[in-house]
């Protein structure tokens, strides 16, 4: 969506001087969709059973059930099948709290008892974690979920920074060089990219409609010149001399005038808002082209990992996955081509996913079914608390073993 979207430059409008909605901003409302659709269908999903039990709504219990079973029989070509409950078990401490709650007084007193005893469920469940059963087992989790975690995101955020200097690196071989040239009377209506002009004298001379992109004057002098209409990037003039010089309707702003003197000049209606860096332009097609092929290279290690996740255990899948992962990183340090790199990308992508897939799994099942939330939570929080600084990552999930 994104590819398709964002360098559509014309999908875009302006309100006011000040505000431009660009293709950029149309690719946020796109994206905030699914998420609206999502909240809307969560209120027909159905709750927990344990949640019911749990509040003493045996019956909404019994019938969420009833729906997982019917659906169920029917998928396994049995709908003849009766679902039928045998045994209900409670817990006696949530009645309590119901109990507590209705003899409450004030509805201020009701939300204190309710707050306090969440409270101390929530420091209980915390606790339980770390019982002397499961201490172990929470500890080494949370040790996997933090250095994978690390080297994951670390890693996602390493390979595009990597290919793009390796493309700046290419971008900055072509870069041409022009010293002391002197130009008079001459109109620049066309297009500046990766120049770089130094000791040059430019008279009387016109820059309308320009592009500039990656384009450095270093000491030169512009005198009676006049400048309109500039859009640039990555632009600069460094220990240049502007005398009497007029800049109309341009990007030229203060920043990209380096250690420079403007005598007798005047900037006129500059540009305001957020505007357009054309300073990727070139490389637009193969920044999204990658992020493409990293994301594709996942799906079949999803579908591989869905498919032999219950045949050669967690343990396994966890453990070779991993291995493999830190072979394919290995080969990095032979990587010098953007080729290499992107294929070390998806190579890399495609092998630990199934590594998160094993781990999601595993943590869940370490844990008895009355502590699973509280366990595999409990194991993650280090992992949010110490890698959302990293910026966000995208996994998905193809789940091959069932869990209720």
């Amino acid at each position: 969506m994104a590819w398709a979207i964002i360098p559509h430059y014309g999908w875009s409008f302006q309100m006011g001087s000040a505000y431009q909605f660009h293709s950029w901003r149309v690719f946020v409302l796109v994206c905030a969709f699914p998420s609206v659709f999502a909240i809307g269908a969560l209120t027909t999903m159905p709750e927990s059973p344990r949640f019911f039990l749990e509040n003493g709504k045996h019956d909404e219990a019994w019938m969420v059930l009833k729906q997982v079973h019917d659906t169920n029989m029917r998928a396994k070509g049995h709908p003849e099948r009766v679902f039928s409950v045998t045994h209900i078990k409670t817990i006696k401490r949530e009645d309590e709290l119901i109990e507590i709650q209705s003899d409450t007084g004030t509805w201020y007193r009701r939300w204190l008892v309710r707050f306090l005893n969440l409270s101390q469920q929530v420091w209980s469940n915390f606790q339980q974690c770390f019982a002397p059963e499961y201490r172990r087992i929470t500890l080494m989790m949370m040790a996997v979920w933090f250095t994978m975690s690390f080297s994951y995101y670390g890693l996602t955020v390493w390979f595009p920074d990597m290919i793009k200097h390796l493309q700046n690196i290419e971008y900055a071989s072509r870069t041409k060089l022009f010293t002391r040239e002197k130009v008079r009377h001459f109109t620049f209506n066309f297009t500046l990219e990766n120049q770089i002009h130094q000791g040059g004298e430019y008279f009387n001379d016109k820059f309308i409609g320009l592009k500039m992109k990656s384009v450095t004057f270093e000491d030169s002098l512009f005198e009676e010149c006049y400048f309109e209409d500039i859009t640039s990037s990555n632009t600069f003039f460094k220990n240049c001399t502007f005398i009497s010089t007029v800049f109309y309707n341009t990007d030229l702003f203060e920043y990209k005038f380096i250690n420079s003197r403007v005598l007798n000049s005047t900037f006129l209606h500059n540009k305001e808002g957020c505007q357009l860096d054309f300073s990727d332009d070139n490389n637009a097609y193969m920044i999204y082209f990658v992020s493409f092929l990293g994301t594709l290279a996942v799906l079949p290690g999803n579908i591989v990992s869905a498919l032999l996740m219950d045949k050669i255990g967690r343990l396994r899948m966890l453990a070779g996955s991993s291995v493999m992962s830190c072979v394919s990183c290995f080969f990095l340090s032979f990587g010098n081509s953007e080729s290499a790199m992107i294929a070390l990308l998806c190579l890399f992508g495609g092998v630990s996913i199934a590594s998160w897939n094993a781990l999601d799994v595993l943590t869940v099942e370490l844990y008895p079914s009355d502590k699973r939330c509280r366990g595999a939570g409990g194991a993650r929080g280090i992992w949010v608390l110490g890698m959302r600084v990293l910026g966000p990552g995208v996994r998905f999930w193809v789940p091959g073993a069932r869990i209720w």
